[in-house]
């Protein structure tokens, strides 16, 4: 049995990559909003924080009522409880990917975590 899952994502608008990966410790989306486009509804979470990567585009999120712009390159960190809502820009898609885990489950990273050889 192999080590590791291989998939290929296609043109869709959000990809769950939960199921496709047989992730176990994390739930990765790649999400795409055409111009003008918004999440059509506020959401928060019971224990996982969430990681944004702007990978292309812009656009703005709403975080507990408060407006962020969002651009190619930016990334953002949001904490369980706060309530969110992605929305792209009027004149310009977005394309971002969402890390989802839960809050404070980090114990080790990088070459903490490494096993050499």
């Amino acid at each position: 049995m192999a080590n590791y899952t291989k998939t290929t994502v296609g043109k869709e608008n959000r990809c769950e990559l939960h199921e496709k990966l047989a992730l176990t410790g994390a739930e990765i989306s790649l999400n795409e909003l055409p111009a003008g486009a918004g999440v059509p509804f506020v959401h928060s979470h019971k224990e996982n924080e969430e990681i944004y990567g702007i990978l292309s585009g812009k656009g703005k999120a709403v975080i507990d009522g408060e407006e962020t712009s969002l651009a190619a390159g930016d990334w953002l960190r949001i904490a369980p409880d706060a309530k969110r809502q992605f929305f792209a820009a009027s004149d310009s898609g977005i394309t971002y990917i969402c890390i989802q885990v839960k809050e404070n489950s980090l114990g080790h990273f990088t070459a903490e975590d490494a096993v050499i050889g």
